[in-house]
């Protein structure tokens, strides 16, 4: 990636400039039995169509804090990023009471409803399909961000040395949360084109940065397993070899 990249969406868009079919995210749930793949154009998509909803439908701006009560997901990894291009707070598990607005999923929705914002609700089913009606209090983003444009510009530059991130009680700016993603990646080994499995969960720091943000910083990718301790030493031992998985951090 580019020396001069400040925030996770500058190397995003690093990403996009050097390979945009290259495998970004490989997502499984080992308790439904899913498996999604990402290329960095597909993954931007996603992304720049978020970011989209996130200034346009919810008026959000850089400098508000959005309270994110998701599990380890592609998607989870999508609103991270929309985040960071719009340059709103992402805190991680952070409480919704405080929060100007809040993304949650199935098992969090009654704990998201203490935000007085904005308030979206995944379903995190396959296929990115929707709930069969929007739970009370929510938007549906599987209703809502599919109409949003496939480009996105900020109305106001983000400033790489704002909060960004705010997890395990530590706040971030972007640059701050890059430094710390090249230093990962650096420990971990990471370079172009390694491929990094993991099964950490998206509510602290490690889990975060191998699961996104250390392997967007190398150049290289990541194969997120949710439920991972449901497929078996058998079984992992095949993903790795199916996935051609150069690293692990589990």
């Amino acid at each position: 990636m580019n020396a001069s990249d400040r925030t996770p969406a500058d190397l995003l868009r690093s990403a996009l400039a050097a390979d945009p079919a290259r495998p970004l995210v490989t997502f499984y749930d080992d308790a439904t039995g899913e498996r999604v793949e990402l290329s960095v154009a597909t993954f931007a998509n996603w992304v720049a169509k978020t970011a989209n909803l996130l200034q346009g439908e919810l008026s959000a701006a850089p400098g508000d804090r959005l309270a994110l009560l998701l599990p380890a997901h592609w998607q989870t990894a999508v609103w991270l990023l929309a985040c960071s291009s719009v340059g709103v707070v992402v805190e991680a598990g952070g409480d919704p009471a405080d929060a100007d607005v809040v993304v949650a999923g199935p098992e969090t929705l009654e704990a998201g409803l203490a935000c007085s914002g904005e308030r979206i609700a995944l379903s995190l089913a396959p296929l990115g399909r929707r709930f069969p009606a929007p739970p009370a209090g929510y938007a549906d983003y599987a209703v809502e961000v599919p109409s949003q444009g496939d480009r996105f510009a900020p109305f106001v530059p983000v400033d790489p040395e704002a909060p960004a991130l705010v997890v395990d009680g530590t706040e971030r700016s972007g640059t701050q949360l890059v430094d710390q993603a090249r230093l990962d990646a650096a420990a971990l080994g990471l370079a172009p084109g390694s491929r990094l499995l993991t099964g950490l969960g998206y509510d602290g720091w490690e889990g975060l940065s191998t699961g996104l943000y250390a392997p967007l910083a190398a150049g290289a990718s990541v194969v997120l397993c949710r439920n991972l301790d449901t497929l078996g030493a058998e079984g992992l031992e095949k993903r790795v070899e199916s996935e051609r998985v150069t690293h692990t951090a589990l």
